[in-house]
């Protein structure tokens, strides 16, 4: 069976599952909303018990990398990101998402060659251009002055 690409798109697209665009926007929206709520009631949390604003909120950027991680070991993270989609995408219980579920898949392999090698193979690079990143803006910074 011959097909131009032309005459496969529109086939593929015949066939494909439409996708519930505005379903998929709200739940990520709403879960996003929900875990930057759930921080910020960390964080308020904490200031009642007297730390000061930038204490407070390292401790509940601290307290909900710990949360994130411990749901995705208890496969509670993954169940919730499979429903709301990119909502879960909230860069620290993200990151912290992205950190954990490599070393979680490959712990079978071993403590070191499995665990610990594969924690940071999707965060690897953000953490290394990142790092990057920050050593040239501070470079640029001390250049041009304050």
């Amino acid at each position: 069976m011959d097909m131009t690409p032309q005459e496969y798109q529109a086939y593929v697209r015949k066939k494909a599952p439409k996708s519930p665009i505005v379903k998929n926007t709200l739940l990520a929206f709403v879960t996003g909303g929900a875990i930057c709520v759930v921080g910020q009631l960390i964080q308020n949390a904490f200031l009642r018990l007297g730390l000061d604003k930038a204490d407070a909120g390292a401790a509940a950027s601290i307290s909900l990398v710990f949360l994130s991680a411990l749901a995705t070991g208890l496969n509670v993270y993954n169940s919730l990101a499979r429903f709301a989609g990119a909502g879960t995408l909230v860069p620290i219980t993200g990151f912290a998402n992205a950190v954990v579920s490599p070393a979680l898949d490959f712990k079978s392999e071993g403590l070191i060659t499995g665990t610990a090698v594969k924690m940071f193979t999707i965060a690897g690079p953000v953490l290394a251009f990142g790092t990057a990143a920050s050593v040239v803006y501070g470079v640029v910074l001390m250049l041009l002055g304050p």
